[in-house]
């Protein structure tokens, strides 16, 4: 992440004043003006020059010491108003979060009152709670454990037009509900006149959010700021395709399980993928943020366009992981900032692990969302994974199956998540 931020000063004040935020402007003024200071130091007066007249070193270093002590104030800090989401999203957004502040920028947090993952006090932030009277359904475990399993239900028909329909009117179903909640939230916080007013006469100069579920967008546009995106996912597919040319011919559509290498018949397919996504824009996703946006920023607004408008996207994602595909001058390809030095396993851990010999190690997670299948899949999960050759690490919280091997390692928190 540092070296990410380290290399914004490319992009220059326009983009939404990252490099303002970070102090590397003054930087570049500081380096001329120790660049000169070092050139009359060294050149004596024209009067004085054919008698070799020379500066001490002792004065030298008395203006070097000024000018670094003159470079401090200088590196401004920002403020930043942060407006996340839950779970997964917000362990990405939290490392963003924890290098701004070690910067030294101001961090103010929007977070409801049924977040799971996001603390109401930190070191790092100032938090601001929003009372929420539903929670997402993303934020609910048991919805989430019955959807998942309705999925896996219908993928066990895989192949039939009937299965196909299913999952993604089981898909559009849960999205559609999810998205009705997090536009009565942005309308919440819309409401909330004094809250408004906290906000806008804070002056912050930044916000930052992640636009899978775009209240923060909206919020954004409200408040008149400019706006940086951590990004990857958008609420109807893959963030490349609202900011960027995406031909289908190369680049593949989210649930297509295409490379960017197709024959004809799976270009027709990745231009079906691409239409169901389409109909989710304008027939799920889009319409309870379509009524906030007419209601509060009259004709002509919608979600859409208001992300293009976007300063700059920090795109989770790199070529390393993805497909070639076309991009746009303000994305920031940010894949990997997550990752850290690695740190020793607790010992019996390390020998599990170093006991798999050839055959490695496989690590199950459901993600942040979810850590039980409930008692009967996750039964049947143990017995396939006490059939393997290779150990298995499993994020597990319910209770223990039965048929658990002894290949099988059940952990309630990852470590990788733990640090």
């Amino acid at each position: 992440m540092t070296s990410r931020c380290a290399g914004f000063d490319g992009f220059g004040e326009g983009h939404c004043g990252w490099v303002k935020y970070l102090g590397l402007h003054k930087w570049g003024q500081l380096s001329q003006t120790v660049t000169l200071e070092h050139k009359r130091l060294h050149s004596p007066p024209a009067e004085t020059r054919h008698r070799g007249t020379l500066e001490t070193p002792g004065r030298m270093g008395w203006v070097a010491l000024l000018l670094i002590l003159w470079a401090v104030p200088l590196c401004e800090a920002g403020k930043i108003l942060v407006y996340p989401i839950d779970g997964s999203h917000w362990l990405n957004m939290r490392i963003l979060v924890e290098a701004l502040h070690a910067r030294g920028h101001e961090i103010t947090v929007l977070r409801s009152s049924t977040s799971w993952y996001v603390t109401e006090h930190s070191p790092h932030y100032t938090s601001i709670t929003i009372e929420q009277q539903k929670r997402q359904n993303l934020e609910d475990q048991d919805f989430m454990s019955s959807f998942l399993t309705r999925s896996m239900e219908i993928r066990r028909n895989r192949g039939s037009i009937w299965a196909f329909i299913e999952f993604y009117k089981n898909l559009f179903n849960m999205i559609r509900e999810n998205q009705v909640v997090v536009a009565k939230f942005v309308v919440t916080i819309f409401e909330n006149k004094s809250l408004i007013k906290q906000l806008t006469d804070a002056g912050y100069d930044l916000f930052l959010t992640d636009p899978a579920f775009p209240g923060g967008v909206m919020l954004a546009h409200y408040l008149k700021l400019p706006t940086v995106f951590n990004v990857r996912w958008i609420f109807n597919g893959d963030a490349h395709f609202a900011i960027a040319p995406s031909p289908l011919s190369f680049v593949p559509q989210l649930c297509s399980q295409f490379t960017d290498k197709m024959d004809f018949v799976q270009r027709l397919s990745n231009v079906c993928y691409h239409c169901i996504l389409i109909y989710m824009l304008h027939f799920v996703s889009n319409p309870p943020y379509q009524a906030v946006c007419d209601r509060y920023f009259g004709p002509g607004v919608d979600v859409m366009s208001l992300m293009q408008g976007a300063d700059m996207w920090l795109m989770r994602t790199d070529f390393i992981f993805d497909f070639p595909r076309p991009s746009m001058p303000n994305v920031v390809y940010i894949g990997g900032f997550q990752v850290e030095p690695s740190n020793a396993l607790p010992l019996d851990l390390e020998e599990f692990v170093e006991s798999s010999g050839e055959h490695g190690v496989i690590i199950m997670t459901l993600g942040t969302l979810l850590g039980d299948l409930g008692p009967e899949k996750s039964e049947m999960f143990a017995a396939a994974f006490a059939a393997l050759p290779q150990k298995v690490i499993w994020r597990h919280l319910g209770q223990k199956p039965d048929s658990l091997g002894n290949n099988t390692r059940l952990l309630h928190v990852l470590y990788s998540i733990q640090g």
